[in-house]
């Protein structure tokens, strides 16, 4: 294992600090040996989430049954019993189109009543990669030192002769080179 902050690699998966910065590699292991996840923190967002009231769900409710009430209900009960027809017909328009705004908008600003989701290793990763008896990246890789040659003779030239000049050297023995050729 390297500890996440300065690349160490470490003598065991079991060392509980750094040996380099002293960073606490536990957590660390716990993560790795868990596929990435730790079960306690799902399990403590689940104890911790609190349904709230003011919700999609309830919002949803809430306006089906301002629906009923004042367009079924109010305006059958104030019929019957003779209310001026513009009163009932106020009650249905407000029982109908309360009801659209009221679900609308409890669709749009209120919360979820469900919980957040938390991700699963079990459930969301393949079989594969599940664990960390299984490693994710390929093993490492490395070329010994003999396997590297000088390169053969006449395919690389030596830049030792070069040496940096000034610009303005150069273009004055070009200039230099033009006059003595005229």
């Amino acid at each position: 294992m390297f500890c996440p902050s300065c690349g160490q690699q470490q003598v065991s998966n079991e060392i509980k600090f750094c040996s380099r910065c002293g960073m606490p590699l536990g957590t660390v292991a716990e993560v790795v040996h868990h596929g990435g996840f730790l079960p306690q923190l799902a399990q403590l967002q689940q104890q911790n989430f609190k349904k709230p009231w003011f919700s999609k769900k309830n919002g949803v409710m809430f306006g089906g049954l301002w629906f009923i009430f004042l367009t079924m209900f109010c305006t059958a009960f104030f019929g019957i019993l003779g209310a001026p027809e513009e009163f009932v017909g106020i009650l249905a328009v407000t029982g109908v189109f309360g009801a659209m705004m009221i679900i609308i908008g409890s669709l749009v600003a209120l919360p979820s009543s469900k919980p957040p989701l938390v991700f699963d290793p079990a459930v969301h990763l393949p079989p594969e990669l599940r664990g960390a008896a299984t490693p994710i990246l390929p093993a490492a890789q490395s070329i010994p030192v003999d396997a590297y040659a000088a390169p053969k003779t006449g395919s690389w030239r030596d830049t030792n002769d070069l040496t940096p000049g000034s610009v303005t050297e150069t273009t004055t023995r070009l200039l230099e080179k033009r006059e003595d050729m005229n």
